[in-house]
């Protein structure tokens, strides 16, 4: 009984409990739809007046289609409060490009002050709520100007109304009110102007201008009108001026103005006003003030990247071009800005194509994003560069050095052309070059000396410095650069009299000591030497031997003979010190830039001597030493014998090789002793099929057996031997005969040049089935002359056994150098159209030449596309060098 009367309690908590839940639920239910519903009515009572209120707009400016210019500034400024309330761009674009329309024919109206919506703003009851609507107005001004398309007509004509709103509402200079009411009011009319900018910055106004701006610029042809480009270029600069230059707004400006691709050159071109209104307030020293502190030039890249800092960079370039005074006056400031934003775009340029980078065409391989966006300005931003290495800058820069007036030798520079005939005999060439650098250093040297620490030693190496960061940096113009450096005769020689300066023997010891010192100064000394040896080499590779021998244009033959002394015992020094072992970085670079000069001006006197006998030895490297520390496997040795083998007298090269030939025969059991005998290959050779005997039976012989020993059983047609015959020497006669007949040109492997008769591979040497199985079988033959000490005859061209050599492979390569042992005709006909005084294009020449091979006329292009491509005064230089590098 109990239990039946609890179970019925439960049951009716439980029912009771549900029914409660159901009202609740019922209840929310209700309330949900009563929401909704509100919801609904309020969505259709805003939808009902805004419909009302746009209806109302759109009939106000049905008046003249746009508005009445006599409708009154209260009337304007009402249905302005209504469009503001409602604003929806997608809907209201057409109705707010009326009302601007309207409020600027307000403006326009004469002599009416009610009509003037400026005058809203006297009226005391109204003047905040017309600032805060102005602000509105102008803030959707930029807003729509952030996605208008200048190249669109349309768009076009919106962009001058909304550029038109802001320049009107910024500045009081076209308000005909204050004409009226009396100039007292322009005080206060300025600070509301002021206040409006204010406001205008907060909400991006710089951001918007910078889109505008690279839209209708970021391309070869700009599309922004001259009226367009004035006043987004004016508004640009109001803040700044009102700010009275302040560095909260230069950096804004900066960041946002001054980087847009190639701005100063479309400036210049469609609107040069502006850049007059740029000189009036010195802009370019405020700039340059600003950017020299570090902290803000980096804060100012980083906000850019690498892409943009590089527009920023071609602007002020392109900017100081027109602005030399200034440069003048700030050129410390000024290199320093460059190099520091150089600086950071190296940091991410990188040697080799990776997942993490992008490719640049003025940085090359590039670890940051690439705005591809700047491609088509490119072409500009990279002319913009060009003004570094341009003359006007190059000698405001040098002013220093290139002032100052070197020792005129004592004879002209064509009274004796260097030849052997009249060089070679010259015992105290050396000694005359030192002493004539000495006079050299005593003319720049001022009153009272010069030490490193100088004012002027520490601008020209922060100038060197700037020169060697953007060769480093903008790897893709790199030639050009280097063409700019050397195109004034008389840089390179005061460059290397200011390095002698530095100390006896062209300050050797002081840059050895810069070497082993990691001090800001030593590196700056080191860069200093380092563009002089790229410079250097870049020129000495695009002169002839006229200009260099008889001319003498930039070096006379006696600094040439100091140069390569100076880097012969700094190379010497790099490397028996050990500094070289271990090189990275800098170090590696100075190292290479060393070399690549040094061997270019050894190469060229192996080919026409102008140093003395002796000159390029080391006669503190006794072979004995060298040779044991080859033994001992000692690095420095080895890195003499691979980098400046000159060093070392030829003799002594000669018994270092045969030295290790022996001792590798040794090693390989190749010496026939006591207790053993060497592995001997016979082979067979009829005489009259001698070359496809030896070509079957030794093309195949491993590089082991190759290098043993090799009988030679000679027999004639009928297969019998050849009686009487020394068989050990027998292989002498087989490889001297080999030789040549692979050399003959009859067989058509190889030819000769035209002038002296020097042999290099046929062209067509392909009509042999198997010619680079015969090219390869010449190699092993002659590889097996040397190895046994064999003296063969073959007189290879210089430029063949360049190729041997892997010198082509090198920095420092030049064809053009190369080029006279190949074709003296062709390099004649080269040099002529170099040394051409009159317009090149009047020969009708194309970057192309013709050949005859086997009977038939063949086009070759010196660079793709040539034969169409015209040659001029512009390209003859540049392209011509190119093509020879291909």
């Amino acid at each position: 009984m109990f239990t039946v009367s609890q179970t019925s309690r439960a049951w009716f908590i439980d029912r009771a409990r549900q029914a409660r839940e159901e009202r609740l639920v019922q209840k929310e239910r209700e309330r949900a739809a009563i929401g909704i519903q509100a919801h609904v009515r309020s969505f259709l009572c805003r939808s009902r007046l805004q419909r009302e209120i746009r209806r109302e707009i759109d009939e106000f400016f049905k008046v003249d289609g746009s508005g009445s210019s006599k409708r009154s500034a209260l009337c304007v400024f009402k249905i302005a409060r209504k469009l503001l309330f409602l604003f929806r761009i997608k809907e209201d674009n057409e109705r707010f490009e009326k009302l601007c329309c309207c409020i600027l024919s307000s403006m326009d109206a004469e002599n009416d002050p009610k009509v003037w919506y400026v005058s809203l703003a006297l009226s005391k009851d109204l003047t905040l709520l017309w600032i805060k609507q102005i602000k509105d107005i102008l803030r959707y001004c930029c807003e729509l100007l952030g996605q208008l398309k200048p190249e669109i007509l349309q768009d076009s004509k919106l962009i001058t109304l909304y550029l038109t709103m802001l320049v009107t509402f910024t500045d009081t200079s076209t308000w005909k009110i204050l004409r009226v009411k009396g100039e007292s009011l322009r005080p206060a009319m300025n600070h509301i102007c002021a206040n409006i900018m204010g406001h205008l910055n907060q909400h991006g106004f710089y951001s918007v201008l910078q889109i505008l701006l690279t839209r209708g610029l970021a391309r070869p042809r700009p599309c922004l009108s001259k009226g367009t480009l004035t006043a987004a270029f004016s508004l640009a600069l109001r803040p700044v001026i009102a700010a009275q230059f302040s560095d909260n707004l230069i950096r804004p400006f900066l960041i946002h103005i001054m980087s847009v691709p190639a701005l100063v050159t479309h400036l210049s071109t469609v609107t040069p006003e502006r850049l007059t209104v740029l000189e009036s307030h010195d802009m370019l020293r405020k700039f340059i003030t600003f950017l020299r502190d570090k902290d803000r030039c980096r804060d100012v890249c980083e906000s850019l990247e690498g892409c943009h800092t590089l527009c920023l960079m071609g602007n002020l370039l392109h900017l100081g071009s027109l602005s030399p005074r200034v440069l003048e006056e700030e050129t410390d400031g000024f290199v320093s800005l460059l190099t520091q934003m150089l600086c950071y775009c190296q940091k991410y340029v990188s040697q080799k194509k990776s997942n993490l980078t992008h490719w640049h065409p003025v940085l090359g391989w590039f670890s940051q994003s690439v705005d591809y966006g700047l491609n088509e300005s490119m072409p500009l931003i990279t002319k913009q560069l060009q003004f570094l290495w341009g003359v006007p800058l190059i000698r405001i820069f040098f002013n220093d050095i290139l002032s100052k007036k070197l020792l005129e030798s004592q004879e002209p520079a064509h009274a004796q052309p260097a030849s052997p005939q009249n060089v070679l005999p010259v015992k105290n060439l050396l000694k005359r070059a030192f002493q004539k650098s000495a006079s050299v250093r005593n003319i720049l040297k001022p009153v009272g000396g010069k030490c490193v620490d100088s004012v002027e030693v520490q601008k020209v190496c922060n100038i060197c410095v700037l020169y060697q960061t953007s060769l480093t940096t903008l790897t893709q113009i790199r030639l050009q650069i280097l063409t700019g450096l050397t195109y004034l005769d008389d840089l390179l020689p005061k460059l290397w009299a200011f390095i002698c300066e530095l100390g006896p023997h062209g300050g050797l010891k002081l840059f050895l000591e810069c070497l082993n010192n990691d001090t800001e100064e030593s590196k700056q000394l080191l860069a200093m030497l380092m563009l002089f040896c790229d410079c250097s080499r870049h020129l000495i590779t695009i002169l002839d031997d006229i200009e260099v021998y008889e001319e003498q244009i930039s070096f006379k033959l006696e600094e040439l003979v100091t140069i390569s002394s100076f880097l012969n015992s700094f190379m010497f020094k790099m490397i028996w010190d050990g500094i070289v072992e271990n090189a990275k970085g800098e170090t590696l670079e100075l190292f290479q830039s060393v070399h690549g000069w040094l061997m270019v001006l050894y190469e060229r006197d192996c080919r026409r001597r102008f140093a003395p006998e002796d000159h390029w030895l080391r006669k503190d490297l006794k072979p004995s030493v060298l040779f044991q520390e080859l033994d001992k496997d000692r690095k420095r040795a080895q890195l003499i014998l691979q980098y400046i083998p000159h060093v070392i007298p030829h003799k002594n090269r000669v018994l270092l090789f045969r030295n290790m030939v022996t001792k590798e025969k040794e090693k390989l059991g190749l010496v026939e002793t006591s207790s053993a005998s060497p592995h001997v290959t016979h082979i067979t050779i009829r005489r009259s099929r001698m070359l496809e005997d030896g070509y079957e039976q030794l093309r195949q012989l491993s590089q082991h057996a190759m290098k043993g020993v090799i009988r030679v059983k000679f027999v004639n047609d009928f297969g019998v031997d050849e009686a009487g015959i020394d068989q050990d020497g027998v292989f002498k006669e087989f490889l001297e005969e080999i030789i040549k007949r692979v050399f003959d040109p009859a067989l058509n492997l190889f030819k000769t040049t035209s002038g002296d008769e020097r042999l290099y591979p046929s062209p067509t040497s392909y009509i042999h089935e198997n010619y680079l199985q015969l090219f390869e079988f010449v190699g092993k033959m002659l590889g097996k002359a040397v190895y046994e000490g064999i003296v063969v005859d073959v007189p290879f061209a210089s430029f063949f056994l360049s190729q041997l050599l892997g010198h082509h492979h090198s920095i420092f390569y030049s064809s053009v150098d190369e080029l006279p042992s190949l074709d003296s005709e062709f390099y004649k006909n080269l040099t002529s159209i170099k040394r051409y005084d009159g317009d090149i294009a009047d020969l009708g020449l194309t970057l192309s030449y013709d050949e005859d091979v086997m009977g038939q006329l063949v086009c070759h292009e010196l660079i793709p596309g040539g034969k169409t491509i015209p040659v001029t005064n512009e390209n003859k230089m540049s392209d011509s060098k190119q093509s020879l590098n291909i």
